[in-house]
């Protein structure tokens, strides 16, 4: 595998313009070869889905898609390629879907925005008003896994991926700034000699191009760092001559269509699209270049969509889903508040006094439930570390003490299928609930 990274960034030195290709040298990836030119992928047990468009001569393009297509099936997988872009699309006939898209500067003309914005300018006055300095950091420093530089960093992306709502990613997106080191380019924020902010900019090489891959702040950065960082990695590269830089794909931004539109908005919750957007957008591009999916017509985009996000969630959303529900995000816990209403509401209805021992204790349940459905709304809205202690507590002595009425007030009176059922339901809602916001209150606690 060694060999085929280094065979492999020998030919994106020759052939490497894609924005993500310099990404394919991280771990995880396969290779398919093909005389100059090489695809890398993920294998996620149905599909390959390819990092970008093929490391090779734009002419070969059609040819070298259709190859990995067929070497794909032959292998009885599906085929994909994610994060293409204009040139890629142009070149091929294969099927593409607009899945957002990416900022690009000229470095040179860094300067010139700054004077065009005065917000951004501020902001930059904030970060070093607060003592925070920007410095390059050398190969040196990357690699020594001993050194304090080193370990600032690994603290960092510690922070930064644990404070998520959801769980790590891989593909394209996974936080791998010490492979090659003496092919980036990278910048730490400091606060007296304390990292709180971190930059790695990777090569586009036949693109006289950076992409400023990692963006990571520590929670307790002073306003204005991630700026400041993008200022000093501009500054660098224009120091360079280098021509073009971006911040990379800005997730279903732009003119995207149908289920991805509506992806966008219900999935705010789990990822702030339109804040990634706004904070690129207020960096002010001279452009934004669209990227695509690009895929076999006969295998259709949804299709192509599922293997993507297969690959992005190191091979198994199940389990990706699970970890990410164990972090307890704000949209679990605005779910469990707005299954509490309609129960809450079903078990004030005289119907249903029968599963109660008085009068009274239904209505001490219903007024329970109901103060605890607002506080949980509450607490997904600005998270208080003070109230979410305080629900958890309220919820177990709920799990606690619905297992107690159940066992010695409604078990025996349960004579059907439906009276377990429910007898079920209402016992287990609480243990999760409970089990769900002690693990979102000890991951916020550790994280931020």
């Amino acid at each position: 595998m060694a060999d085929d990274r280094a065979r492999a960034l020998a030919l994106l030195k020759r052939h490497g313009w894609n924005a993500t290709s310099f990404q394919i040298l991280e771990a995880g990836f396969r290779y398919w070869f093909d005389g100059d030119a090489c695809i890398a992928y993920m294998d996620t047990g149905r599909a390959w889905v390819a990092a970008g468009a093929p490391v090779g001569a734009p002419e070969r393009f059609d040819e070298l898609a259709a190859g990995f297509v067929r070497a794909a099936a032959a292998a009885g997988r599906r085929a994909c390629f994610f994060a293409t872009e204009a040139r890629f699309v142009r070149a091929v006939t294969l099927a593409c879907l607009t899945i957002g898209e990416q900022p690009a500067w000229d470095p040179a003309a860094w300067d010139a925005s700054l004077r065009a914005s005065r917000s951004l300018r501020e902001q930059l006055r904030r970060a070093r008003a607060k003592g925070v300095t920007v410095r390059a950091v050398s190969a040196a420093e990357l690699t020594d896994e001993a050194g304090a530089t080193r370990r600032a960093i690994e603290a960092i992306i510690a922070r930064w991926l644990g404070a998520k709502p959801m769980a790590p990613m891989g593909f394209l997106v996974q936080v791998d700034p010490f492979s090659f080191a003496e092919e980036r380019r990278c910048f730490v924020a400091e606060v007296d000699g304390r990292v709180v902010g971190f930059l790695a900019a990777i090569p586009i090489y036949r693109r006289n191009g950076w992409f400023l891959e990692d963006l990571l702040r520590d929670p307790t950065a002073p306003n204005g760092t991630a700026e400041l960082l993008v200022d000093a990695a501009m500054g660098a590269a224009a120091a360079e001559g280098v021509g073009y830089a971006t911040l990379g794909l800005a997730p279903l931004a732009g003119d995207v269509r149908g289920a991805l539109r509506t992806a966008r908005a219900w999935g705010s919750a789990l990822y702030d699209f339109d804040g990634v957007h706004a904070f690129k957008a207020k960096l002010r591009p001279a452009a934004w270049e669209p990227i695509y999916l690009s895929y076999p017509p006969s295998g259709g985009g949804a299709r192509a969509v599922y293997d993507s996000l297969v690959a992005f969630s190191r091979g198994g959303l199940l389990r990706f889903g699970v970890e990410t529900l164990l972090r307890g995000p704000a949209i679990v816990v605005r779910l469990l508040a707005l299954l509490l209403v309609p129960w809450t509401i079903a078990i004030a209805l005289p119907a249903h006094a029968p599963w109660f021992p008085a009068r009274w204790i239904q209505l001490g349940w219903v007024g329970f439930d109901a103060v605890v459905a607002v506080a949980l709304f509450a607490v997904t809205l600005r998270w208080r570390p003070w109230l979410a202690t305080v629900l958890a507590v309220a919820i177990t002595f709920d799990a606690v003490a619905t297992l107690v009425e159940a066992t010695v007030y409604n078990v025996p009176r349960a004579h059907r299928v439906g009276d377990a059922a429910v007898i079920a339901i209402a016992s287990a809602g609480p243990i999760a609930a409970a089990f769900l916001l002690w693990r979102a209150r000890a991951h916020r606690a550790r994280w931020t």
